[in-house]
């Protein structure tokens, strides 16, 4: 969780009209990715096919418990949110392949996860870099604990 300290900081800190655009597109492809799951599962297939409790557990849920952060546009969920989409694209390649009657179907869910994915993914890394939340440079993390390890080495 965040403080309330970091929280003021991503608020006054002004976001670019780029990553505008990755928070935009990562908000399309997630509502959109549940809603047209909902649709689908619960309106357009059989009812005999999976029971509610099924679809809301394996399609539904893994998309509710990253929404919030996503909404708040907290830049760590959405990196984080890339490895679930993922689920759902293996999920719609599989279904265009397995089962051709739901080809429209399965290239809707494909569309809102790309969606998801590279809004997601980019709005992290251009966000983080934003509120300089990044991750250093493998180079000089490893200058700064050869450093440490120099210093030790001499104390001996």
């Amino acid at each position: 969780m965040q403080s309330n300290d970091q929280n003021e900081d991503m608020k006054m800190i002004p976001m670019s009209p780029k990553v505008r655009i990755y928070r935009y597109m990562a908000l399309v492809g997630h509502l959109g990715l549940l809603i047209w799951l909902s649709i689908w599962y619960l309106m357009l297939s059989d009812a005999k096919d999976y029971s509610i409790a099924f679809v809301s557990l394996v399609y539904l849920l893994p998309l509710v418990l990253p929404l919030y952060g996503v909404i708040k546009g907290k830049p760590y969920t959405h990196a984080w949110s890339c490895f679930i989409v993922l689920w759902y694209f293996l999920h719609a390649i599989t279904t265009m392949y397995a089962e051709p009657d739901f080809i429209i179907h399965a290239s809707v869910e494909l569309i809102f996860a790309c969606s998801m994915f590279v809004g997601c993914s980019m709005y992290a890394r251009f966000r983080g870099q934003e509120l300089g939340t990044g991750l250093p440079k493998l180079s000089k993390v490893m200058a700064e604990e050869k450093a440490i390890f120099e210093r030790v080495d001499e104390q001996k």
